[in-house]
């Protein structure tokens, strides 16, 4: 799957988001070493703690589908606003996803294209935990 097609995706994802109070949906596309593509939405609570961001929720599904390897993300928000993966989102990547993963950000009129080692440099791994 193409560039194109992934921020398709993700854009299709974003549509279903559940942003009754910050009205600012967000989709996700993620990719699978096989092909395969997962997306997410972010989903809104009133105890903004228990949010779900659409990162989150496209990684969530392919690791439930028993998929550990991942080869790109596509983002988008509803104002095409080039957005990236917040810190938190960032983080979860690294436990699945090398330095060099690339993460593709939708403008509207194209892509930004940022390597996950860039966007969380120095993250805390599982080898910092031996």
């Amino acid at each position: 799957m193409a560039v194109d097609a992934l921020i398709d995706a993700a854009r299709d994802a974003c549509e279903n988001a559940h942003v009754p109070y910050s009205d600012f949906p967000v989709g996700a596309a993620l990719r699978t070493a096989d092909g395969t593509v997962y997306v997410g939405c972010n989903v809104e609570n009133a105890n903004y703690s228990n949010s779900l961001h659409a990162e989150e929720v496209a990684l969530g599904n392919a690791i439930s589908d028993g998929h550990d390897a991942f080869d790109a993300l596509a983002v988008t928000s509803a104002s095409r606003d080039g957005l990236t993966p917040c810190g938190m989102c960032r983080q979860t990547l690294v436990e699945f996803c090398d330095d060099d993963f690339p993460v593709f950000c939708d403008t509207g009129d194209g892509t930004t294209r940022h390597l996950l080692g860039d966007l969380i440099p120095d993250t805390i791994t599982a080898a910092d935990l031996d």
